[in-house]
């Protein structure tokens, strides 16, 4: 295996060693949709290091099958795999795209060497108040709305789509995520036109929900990119276009809420997806992450910097309704 990079995101590393330099990731990683940059924040190439947290070795065979194999921390792919990943259809789905493998490896790797989970949602700072709203929930749950409507509030920009928190004895720690959001083109013509791009005008009324655009938001950021216990509310959002009003229902079980936690957190860990069209690749999840993880949502729903916990059903415009007047509100203690 000749050619090798590392990659570092946050406190874990990465070795990439493969028999084709064309299999290797490349770096600076450009602003699209598949890009890991919506994901995390500066996914950056290092030196391969003798002491990565993890490792993947990539085999280039023309005329084998394509396989894997995953034992600890060291994960093996091999058979055509240039010809796969120049091929695939959707590069979102490869080894180096944004829902691809090294994306969930690297949660994996967070959580099982430094204690870091990883929400599935956008971080809204509130600075004048130290809160941080964490917008949790899969595709289609209306964290985009609540992102660029928070930053159209005066709200600073923790994270797109993956907030990070690690618990130690002086409470949490928050880290910053990736900066840039993959954003329908609809969202921004009907709902949010300052953050549209330029020319979008000229796209068709039919493709406006079809596409996506990789929007930068980096200007938008918070000045620090940890936050040591913060306020914190966390949302877990249902989003419509026409529903009226306003609903906010408190989580107040504490077993409730941390499985929301907990089902959010595992949710890209544990998912299993098709890499290059052929390759089917089980969850990254374990037993015992499985266990520090529920442990994790338990302690963290009754730290007492969360102070809310809620479900929200709305429409774009009313999104926050009274949110952002929790630094007014008292903490309502989980039961």
């Amino acid at each position: 295996m000749t050619a090798r990079i590392g990659v570092r995101v946050l406190e874990t590393s990465v070795r990439v060693r493969a028999n084709d330099a064309a299999l290797l990731p490349r770096f600076p990683l450009r602003i699209e949709v598949p890009s890991l940059l919506t994901d995390f924040h500066d996914p950056r190439a290092a030196d391969a290091p003798a002491a990565a947290d993890g490792e993947i070795i990539l085999e280039d065979r023309p005329k084998g099958p394509l396989t894997f194999v995953l034992r600890g921390t060291t994960a093996r792919f091999s058979g055509p795999l240039v010809r796969a990943e120049s091929e695939a259809s959707d590069p979102r789905y490869t080894l180096w795209g944004n829902q691809g493998f090294l994306f969930r490896f690297i949660l994996r790797l967070l959580e099982e060497k430094h204690a870091i989970y990883s929400f599935h949602a956008a971080g809204l700072y509130d600075e004048a108040a130290d809160t941080l709203y964490v917008i949790a929930g899969g595709a289609g749950r209306g964290k985009t709305v609540y992102l660029l409507s928070g930053l159209d509030r005066g709200l600073k920009l923790f994270s797109t789509e993956t907030v990070h928190v690690r618990l130690g004895r002086r409470g949490a720690v928050w880290f910053k995520g990736s900066l840039v959001d993959n954003v329908r083109l609809g969202t921004l013509a009907v709902d949010f036109p300052s953050f549209a791009p330029a020319g979008i005008a000229a796209v068709r009324e039919d493709d406006l929900w079809r596409q996506k655009t990789a929007l930068d938001l980096s200007a938008r950021q918070t000045a620090r990119d940890r936050l040591t216990a913060p306020r914190v509310v966390l949302i877990f959002p249902h989003i419509e276009e026409g529903r009226p009003g306003h609903v906010l229902a408190p989580v107040v079980r504490r077993e409730s809420a941390a499985k929301a936690v907990f089902d959010n957190i595992a949710q890209k860990i544990g998912e299993t997806v098709v890499l290059d069209d052929a390759l089917a690749i089980p969850g990254l999840d374990s037993a015992a992450l499985a266990a520090a993880r529920w442990a994790l949502a338990l302690r963290l729903v009754r730290s007492a910097s969360v102070i809310r916990i809620a479900s929200v059903l709305s429409n774009p415009r009313e999104c926050w309704g009274g949110l952002l007047d929790v630094r007014r509100n008292e903490r309502r203690r989980l039961s």
